[in-house]
């Protein structure tokens, strides 16, 4: 299969993005929605900063605290050498029965009239200010039902992580829905049409005791409410999606079913990407998928980063038969890739 990396990635660099609080450093600009919305392509992108820190024997934490009756941004500070801290990961500060971020996300908005050259707004789409976003709001995925844009996003906390909903008609102006997805639960994505008279969105639950973290699918009549639960497709071990498989893009229709093109990594946390072939009315229902990654870290941007060997898609654009994959690489940057959606389905081995 032919992969037509665009040589102008990185598309959008963290350096690229004005920080939104004054003494904090953007760290990572990745793993953004993606719409056609008028003449524009729109990068709904999360966007993660931390403070400033010039002492290295300490760690600094961004949180959104709630103790005054109103959301404040806090910075949380300890000793790098504290009794029980964990920094193996860089995305956490791990100690004894607590986690937290070593940074905290807002979405912004990046846009481009050729889906190549984009320019980054000054300011962020959607903040975090529910105690459901404590620790910041990540990962999107925007799908246009009529005339709204839905974003399901990661609201992370204390008490979690959820599957949150937003909304908009303009991208300027918002109504935040709340929790739809309890703990813990990830990379929920809304379909485009009702199947069977009914909202359809897949998520991944991610379960502690019995079971992997595989894609499920659940319906709706409202958006809001959400049930009949289906199991999708589970883990592989050994292979490259042997640790989690979740969801990506949001899924779109072709004369064979529902193409969704989705992530896995290994145990090992390396990420990639593949797709799978859903069934048109039952879209739980997995027809065909790849027997092997059509995009995994290669390029130095996806190898090298805030997290090596990492591809990791929230969306992505059909045009006749090109699909553009936009995706963040190595969670630091923004890229995109070109690829023929013949191709892929046709490399699809049925199930």
């Amino acid at each position: 299969m032919i992969v037509k990396r665009y040589p102008e990635n990185p598309l959008v660099k963290p350096s690229y993005v004005k920080p939104s609080l004054e003494n904090y450093e953007v760290i990572c600009a990745f793993n953004a929605g993606v719409i056609e919305c008028g003449d524009e392509i729109l990068m709904l992108m999360r966007v993660a900063e931390r403070p400033v820190n010039h002492k290295t024997d300490l760690v600094l934490v961004p949180i959104i605290d709630f103790t005054e009756g109103s959301a404040k941004q806090k910075i949380l500070s300890f000793s790098s050498t504290a009794e029980g801290i964990n920094l193996d990961d860089p995305r956490i500060v791990e100690f004894p029965g607590k986690v937290y971020l070593t940074s905290i996300s807002h979405l912004r908005i990046a846009r481009s009239k050729d889906g190549v050259h984009f320019s980054v707004d000054d300011t962020p789409a959607l903040s975090p200010d529910q105690e459901y976003e404590a620790y910041g709001i990540e990962d999107p995925r925007i799908t246009k039902i009529d005339d709204t844009y839905y974003v399901v996003y990661k609201g992370v906390a204390p008490t979690g992580i959820t599957q949150c909903l937003a909304s908009t008609t303009d991208f300027v102006h918002w109504q935040k829905h709340g929790v739809i997805l309890a703990p813990e639960n990830m990379d929920g994505l809304l379909f485009p049409s009702k199947v069977r008279g009914k909202y359809a969105m897949i998520h991944r639950p991610y379960p502690k005791f019995i079971g992997t973290p595989n894609m499920w699918m659940a319906y709706s009549d409202d958006i809001i409410h959400w049930g009949e639960h289906k199991f999708m497709l589970a883990c592989a071990e050994g292979t490259w999606e042997g640790g989690r498989l979740g969801g990506g893009a949001v899924p779109f229709l072709t004369d064979r079913g529902w193409v969704e093109i989705y992530h896995a990594a290994t145990p090992g946390d390396r990420y990639c990407l593949g797709a799978l072939l859903l069934d048109k009315d039952y879209p739980e229902k997995v027809l065909a998928k790849s027997p092997a990654p059509i995009l995994q870290p290669e390029a130095p941007y996806e190898v090298h980063g805030f997290k090596d060997n990492v591809v990791f898609t929230c969306g992505a654009i059909v045009r006749g038969d090109t699909l553009t994959i936009y995706y963040g690489a190595a969670d630091e940057s923004m890229c995109a890739a070109d690829f023929s959606l013949h191709e892929i389905l046709d490399s699809l081995v049925p199930i």
